[in-house]
């Protein structure tokens, strides 16, 4: 091998290691907002059901939503 192949080589070994930390990366920051996604969903959900009792427990009807909603 040349020299030139040699500083090729390590380029691309270079460039390969660079792509692979920020896979590893942006697979963590998505697996992270999968979990906060989930939770806010298990949060909304409590949120839909207190409402669903309250709103039973008052004997009033749903709130309207404005038409522009």
């Amino acid at each position: 091998m040349t020299s030139d192949d040699d500083n090729r080589l390590a380029e691309l070994e270079s460039r390969s290691a660079f792509q692979q930390e920020t896979i590893e990366s942006l697979s963590d920051m998505v697996s992270k907002q999968w979990k906060e996604i989930d939770r806010l969903k298990k949060v909304m959900k409590t949120l839909d059901d207190q409402m669903y009792e309250l709103e039973q427990n008052t004997g009033q009807a749903p709130t309207q939503k404005p038409p522009h909603y």
